[in-house]
């Protein structure tokens, strides 16, 4: 079974005053830093999706895997998950392990952790004492689904409340934190 790894990172970063894969966190951009977590964690193939100053960030980072642009960046989170799983339902990919570009202290022992569950028919996601939250890991078996109901900046919440999740502890190993603001 293959768990690609995809990272959301289209936005704007309206309240950030900037797109937030072009923001440098520890000396380098953060969706470098996203790509290497994912890489260092054993996703074979990782996508990441872009939007906001897409060209920029492609110029900034030319190390990055494979790029998708969501045309519908502006209108939230969710469509670029869609864009991400989209691209994914074109490959042999099991399962997609989503990690969003704006939150560096997810490490790659705690995707480790949830790859460790990947299956079609999985919906697993780290949890940080009594939070659910990144990374998520969404089966083959759930994106149509996921994709109906992801809107907005909402993403996969709807669809992940509505379902059975497996909950692994990574709060020992990641920090769910988001950068939202400089």
């Amino acid at each position: 079974m293959t768990a690609a790894g995809l990272i959301l990172a289209a936005g704007a970063g309206r309240r950030y005053g900037m797109p937030k894969a072009l923001v440098r966190h520890q000396g380098r951009l953060l969706v470098q830093r996203a790509h290497q977590v994912l890489a260092e964690a054993g996703c074979p193939t990782i996508t990441v999706v872009l939007g906001a100053a897409a060209d920029e960030v492609r110029a900034a980072a030319p190390d990055l895997p494979e790029t998708v642009v969501n045309p519908d960046w502006a209108t939230g989170m969710g469509s670029s998950l869609r864009a991400g799983l989209a691209h994914l339902a074109t490959t042999g990919a099991t399962a997609a392990l989503v990690l969003l570009v704006d939150m560096p202290g997810v490490t790659a022992e705690a995707v480790r952790r949830i790859l460790a569950g990947a299956a079609p028919d999985a919906l697993v996601m780290g949890g940080y004492g009594d939070r659910r939250g990144h990374p998520v890991l969404l089966g083959r078996d759930h994106w149509a689904g996921v994709a109906a109901v992801a809107t907005g900046d909402r993403g996969a919440r709807d669809y992940l409340r509505a379902n059975p999740v497996r909950i692994v502890p990574v709060g020992d190993v990641a920090d769910d934190s988001d950068i939202d603001v400089p």
